[in-house]
């Protein structure tokens, strides 16, 4: 008897891309923990620059200080909990809270707790920002991971050793370039319908006719290292392909960087629910890109955004509506959404097994509290929802 024909593997099921308890279990195991690309420091070249992110429900924010250092912290006073930096960027010389008017330096030390010099027991040196784990790549590419482990559990290098290394970047020269705008879209869908989609040719042909007009789609490929994936594609040349050399890679588990010759862009793909997310990009600019040029490639780029954004909207439909479970993924042209189905299954499915050993949520970012009574506080609070029915519903 012939052995029945082996299936394609099949995208994640829909209930992946649609289930509360999925986003929560990503946040822990994912965004909680794994080295995030955030920015280029050219962004921030100043002393005093600062700007504020969130991704996935986690807030926090970048400053360079003084010293020329770049330093991380959690985007929340010692004190109540209010933000400290409530504007999206800015230059400071001080980190004042707008709730109490608790004040850090650009290190993240407390300088004023206003009144609580005569509290017994009060030390400043207590209570400083968290601080977050930030690596500068080779490129000038500013990373973060929210781990709050004084060694984060997740290396980098296991990750992205030689992202920074591709011999195709040695072409762009980073100090020509600067930093010129950022932009962001909202999207009624889940983050992985947009990577999957971004990790992807195959649709251009029929979606893009933008790209299909300077790109030779059949040469289009792509090349998986651990977690980043090259894109590759012949351009059709000048004067169509106004760009230039272009070199995109993605960047587990929600970021991708696209280097020209006329410029680059950051774009981040931040979860904020199970089926809302934001697009955030930032632009850079080169030193020789014209104005006209400039404005060209922009008005481009963000055609296809919107037209990714379309694509994604309608597919997320269906994902929540039912009847859909899953289909099957072209095993060359859709390798890159093969890759990231891979890594996306291997986290949640290890991290959800430690969790079920311990019977409790693992929840990285997570600070331990230093005072006895609120530690009884916490335990008391998990007997109680534990007891409720609401930790767990393995």
């Amino acid at each position: 008897m012939a052995n029945p024909k082996t299936k394609p593997a099949g995208v994640l099921p829909a209930s992946w891309y649609s289930t509360p308890a999925i986003y929560e279990l990503e946040r822990r195991a994912i965004f909680a923990k794994h080295w995030l690309l955030i920015t280029h420091e050219l962004r921030l070249a100043a002393a005093g620059a600062y700007a504020k992110f969130t991704v996935a429900g986690y807030h926090f924010f970048i400053v360079r200080d003084k010293q020329g250092e770049l330093n991380a912290f959690l985007n929340v006073c010692r004190h109540r909990a209010f933000p400290v930096v409530l504007r999206d960027e800015g230059v400071a010389n001080i980190l004042a809270c707008k709730y109490h008017g608790w004040s850090y330096g650009l290190t993240g030390k407390l300088a004023k707790a206003p009144r609580f010099d005569t509290v017994d027991g009060f030390d400043k040196s207590d209570y400083g920002l968290f601080p977050i784990h930030l690596r500068v790549d080779r490129r000038g590419f500013v990373w973060v991971t929210l781990d709050a482990a004084q060694e984060p559990e997740v290396k980098w290098e296991e990750f992205f050793d030689s992202v920074d290394t591709q011999g195709r970047l040695q072409a762009f020269d980073m100090k020509n370039y600067r930093y010129d705008h950022s932009w962001d879209m909202d999207g009624e869908y889940n983050w992985k319908t947009l990577i999957d989609n971004y990790n992807e040719c195959y649709h251009c042909s029929v979606a893009h006719p933008g790209i299909a007009k300077v790109t030779n789609l059949e040469s289009y490929d792509v090349k998986t290292t651990n977690g980043f994936i090259e894109h590759y594609a012949e351009s059709k040349g000048e004067p169509a392909d106004a760009a230039g050399n272009v070199a995109p890679t993605f960047l587990f588990p929600n970021a991708s960087i696209t280097m020209t010759d006329r410029y680059f862009y950051i774009m981040r793909v931040v979860p904020v629910s199970e089926s809302r997310v934001s697009m955030q990009y930032e632009v850079y600019r080169h030193a020789d890109c014209t104005d006209q040029d400039f404005e060209d490639l922009d008005k481009f780029f963000k055609q296809v955004e919107a037209e990714d954004k379309y694509l994604c909207t309608n597919a997320q439909k269906n994902l929540n509506a039912g009847g859909y479970v899953t289909g099957p993924l072209h095993p060359h042209r859709e390798k890159g959404v093969l890759h990231f189905k891979s890594l996306i299954k291997r986290l949640l499915v290890e991290h959800g097994n430690q969790e079920k050993i311990l019977g409790r949520e693992i929840t990285p970012v997570n600070r331990s509290p230093d005072n006895t009574d609120i530690v009884e506080e916490e335990l008391f609070c998990k007997d109680v929802c534990s007891r409720a029915g609401e930790d767990y519903a393995w």
